[in-house]
């Protein structure tokens, strides 16, 4: 089953952006479709010839995300990921969703014998409408709903609109990796003012666990959650999380980025608090406030974080260790009288060191992910001062960015780096003359395209790649065709110098698809 972001990449011209927006919203609907008791469905408008679907028509709409609500029988039990919307009817009604940009209530119809009511909500964001939220839900229309339904419900509607406003999900902060409470853990309603206007037998319950024995409705939750924590500045922390989901400044304008979910101890219970403002058309109705008692769960995760710290150490000791072989080669340089030999123990000091710097880095990561564009701002200076004594002084500036890759991409893309800066450096300005390597990175959904451009002495006339006998370049075409199973060319700059251009994958290419086109095979270049 290919991912979201395969579908995306293969079927759709959005930026990395809009893409990014779109897995931020799978990634938090499972609330939308607890909430709505509505089976969800996110559809986009793929490019013409990408889809191989013989149904495919001009502005067809493929799906490319489902989620399944846990508070209601599904009624969508077909998957229809991946699948080209062929219903003619159902296609206008996007289109429309998409060019109104509204929410349009759908009529009831019949599916495998259940009468099912779809509603259209437009995904919008930078003010752009990008993709078409299905909600599908059993038509309950004779039926006098619950108060956890109405609360439900009602919550629901605020959030499908800030979908429509394009202002759900925000950019929340969540610098300890929390998880995400839902709704049946336990769920709470605040009204404008931060008063609670329901809360789920499960919410008491986990209340009632943290030493609140009376009942909650109608009381401040800020003024709970402030009396039963044990942690005094946990218990300030909190009030001011839900004073600022209540009441704070409207979502995106500087809210982004809000820390609106902490684990809270109170008593013998340990709790993870999640808030979710609600500002329907701009305007502040209150805040979903979800809980749930983590304290078991608590206890299993210090066993995982016991071998987390031994894999990270791992990287540590590697990191100390490649530091320590880095130094004996520096010390032999230094004591060699050949220059070609102390040549050579530089460049391989150099090398090892962008290795250990990569094992720095995953000995700080939970998840074998690296911030590249962390790395080579840490690199570059390294490099420059290894190379300034021997050649011209060089300015090295990057632009865009890498962006986080696993550590079976970052290590070898960081020594490619390495070896492009320090052949710039080397040969473009060997001659002591002063200029600027600039670094040029762009991430996209489907590859990140790299340049690596000087202003120095240029490739000469009669350089052949395939002659030259520059273990850099030729470590900087394995790694590239190998192990990141990409493509690299060099050619000369508009300004004289050199220029080399590297483009990795990061998803499959589509088929027919009209996007970045590959760099082709190396053909020239600097020795």
């Amino acid at each position: 089953m290919s991912t979201l972001a395969d579908l995306l990449a293969a079927h759709t011209g959005l930026t990395d952006e809009q893409g990014g927006h779109l897995q931020r919203l799978v990634g938090e609907w499972q609330l939308l479709a607890d909430l709505s008791f509505a089976d969800l469905l996110l559809t986009v408008p793929a490019v013409a010839g990408t889809t191989g679907k013989s149904s495919e028509t001009p502005g067809a709409f493929l799906t490319v995300a489902q989620c399944r609500p846990n508070t209601a029988s599904t009624v969508l039990p077909g998957d229809e990921v991946d699948q080209v919307v062929a219903d003619e009817q159902r296609g206008r009604a996007l289109a429309g969703a998409m060019r109104r940009g509204e929410i349009v209530p759908g009529e009831a119809m019949v599916v495998s014998g259940v009468a099912v009511r779809r509603d259209l909500v437009p995904v919008r964001y930078g003010g752009e409408v990008i993709a078409v939220l299905t909600q599908a839900a059993a038509n309950t229309a004779q039926r006098v709903p619950s108060p956890l339904e109405r609360a439900y419900q009602a919550s629901a509607a605020d959030l499908c609109q800030m979908v429509a406003d394009g202002t759900f999900p925000p950019l929340e902060g969540n610098e300890a990796g929390l998880s995400t409470p839902r709704a049946g853990d336990g769920f709470v309603r605040l009204d404008a003012d931060g008063l609670v206007e329901y809360a789920s037998p499960n919410a008491l319950s986990a209340f009632h666990r943290m030493g609140y024995t009376s009942d909650l409705s109608g009381v401040s939750l800020a003024q709970v959650v402030g009396a039963v924590v044990s942690d005094a500045f946990d218990a300030g922390d909190a009030a001011a999380m839900i004073e600022l989901a209540v009441s704070g400044p409207a979502l995106g304008d500087g809210a982004d980025h809000q820390v609106l979910r902490m684990e809270v101890d109170a008593r013998r219970a340990t709790v993870l608090v999640r808030m979710v403002p609600l500002r329907p058309r701009g305007s502040a109705t209150g805040a979903i406030v979800l809980v749930r008692d983590v304290t078991e769960v608590k206890r299993r995760d210090r066993a995982l974080i016991s071998k987390d710290a031994t894999i990270r150490e791992i990287h540590h000791r590697v990191k100390n260790n490649l530091q320590s072989v880095s130094a004996l080669l520096r010390l032999q340089a230094r004591r060699t009288a050949n220059p070609e030999a102390r040549t050579a123990l530089t460049e391989a000091v150099r090398r090892v060191a962008s290795i250990a710097l990569v094992h720095e880095f995953l000995s700080g990561s939970v998840d074998e992910e690296v911030d590249v564009d962390e790395v080579v701002r840490r690199l570059l200076p390294v490099l420059v001062d290894a190379t300034s004594t021997n050649a011209g002084h060089a300015q090295v500036v990057v632009d865009g960015r890498f962006g986080v890759l696993p550590a079976d991409l970052a290590m070898p893309l960081v020594m490619v780096l390495t070896e492009l800066i320090q052949n710039s450096v080397e040969h473009g300005f060997a001659d002591g003359r002063a200029g600027r390597i600039e670094v040029a990175a762009q991430r996209e959904l489907r590859e990140l395209s790299i340049r690596v451009s000087d202003d120095g002495a240029g490739i000469p006339d009669d350089f052949d790649i395939e002659s030259s006998g520059h273990l850099g370049l030729q470590i900087v075409r394995t790694l590239v065709q190998i192990d990141l199973n990409g493509a690299v060319e060099f050619a000369g700059s508009a300004d004289g110098g050199a220029s080399v251009r590297v483009v990795i994958p990061l998803a499959p290419p589509p088929p027919g698809f009209g996007g970045h086109e590959k760099a082709p095979a190396a053909d020239g270049g600097r020795g």
